[in-house]
């Protein structure tokens, strides 16, 4: 299946999102172990890594992964677009490997080869872009009955989640955490694709900020992000990261290439194959994040490596 050209260009960008998003985690560790040879470290409350410039560098890389990331939505369908986010995993887990010496274990390389191979089949699948040519038309997408239902859902079950699982339940509060991320992320992935498409717009000469809907979508995209940040560092800090980082990126993937099947409806033009192909992309992509962070422990040797991580993975989502 040949790609068209503006899948190829979401595909280029969110790959080199991944990549730089993979090499500002090994940037910004490296950062704050040296920031933490002569301060107070990152884990123990310490802002000692604020003076480091490896740490700033690693922000400024995160930051370009991001922006590359955003505008791969203004190119092509989210279900091509999120689940590459897993590719930051393997450059990040190879360039541990040869630069902090944190061992990839023989399962950990398997997990690697298992993400590779599951993008490969979902790029190869994926749909074409549906053509737009301004914001209006987005609105109305979003205003159809469909995607009220779903927003309508999502919101309301996050709130239920916020306010009475969370203060209620011990055993599934790590899930209500994700959960709220996930729901509002996936809202967040929608609004995100329409800025992205209103700024493509506008730089070939169509201004589309004259419109008052796509200040709407930037209100949701800060709203929805802040709630996201919350409850991540929410997650995070309570509970195990190598729990967490699989559970998220599956529930946030699955949510937010639903919501966009509800509103964009990218799957009325493929038939029942090429669907099947994509979802056992996405499968095997799931294999292999979870393989990946399940041993990823099992091929390091040095005694402060899961001291170090958690200070590193902390900070990076705080």
């Amino acid at each position: 299946m040949v790609m068209s050209l503006d899948n190829l260009r979401g595909f280029a960008l969110a790959t080199s999102s991944s990549a730089f998003i993979g090499s500002s985690f090994v940037i910004k560790k490296i950062g704050l172990k040296k920031a933490g040879d002569v301060g107070v470290r990152a884990g123990s409350g310490g802002y000692s890594y604020l003076y480091e410039p490896l740490w700033w560098i690693g922000m400024v890389t995160m930051i370009l992964g991001e922006v590359a990331n955003f505008a791969a939505y203004a190119f092509a369908p989210a279900i091509l677009v999120t689940p590459l986010g897993a590719l930051s995993i393997i450059f990040s887990a190879v360039l541990a490997h040869f630069i902090l010496n944190e061992r990839l274990h023989m399962f950990g390389v398997v997990g690697c080869a298992l993400c590779v191979v599951g993008s490969v089949d979902i790029v190869l699948h994926a749909p074409m872009e549906r053509r737009i040519d301004s914001v209006s038309e987005i609105w109305q997408l979003a205003t159809e009955p469909g995607f009220i239902v779903y927003s309508c859902l999502a919101v309301a079950l996050a709130l239920v989640l916020m306010f009475w699982v969370v203060h209620h339940t011990e055993q599934r509060k790590m899930l209500a955490y994700v959960a709220i991320c996930s729901l509002f992320g996936s809202l967040t992935v929608i609004s995100v694709k329409a800025v992205a498409i209103a700024l493509k717009l506008s730089f070939n000469g169509v201004n589309q900020f004259v419109y008052i809907q796509t200040w709407f979508f930037i209100s949701v995209v800060i709203i929805c992000c802040l709630v996201q940040l919350n409850y991540l560092n929410k997650a995070l800090d309570s509970f195990n990261t190598a729990v967490v980082a699989p559970v998220y990126y599956v529930m946030f993937t699955i949510l937010t290439i639903l919501a966009n099947m509800i509103m964009y409806k990218d799957w009325d033009s493929q038939n029942a194959t090429q669907i099947a192909s994509e979802v056992c992309g996405f499968v095997t992509i799931v294999a292999g994040t979870f393989l990946l962070h399940k041993t990823r422990d099992m091929g390091n040797t040095q005694p402060d490596s899961d001291s170090l991580r958690a200070d590193c993975e902390l900070q990076e989502h705080s």
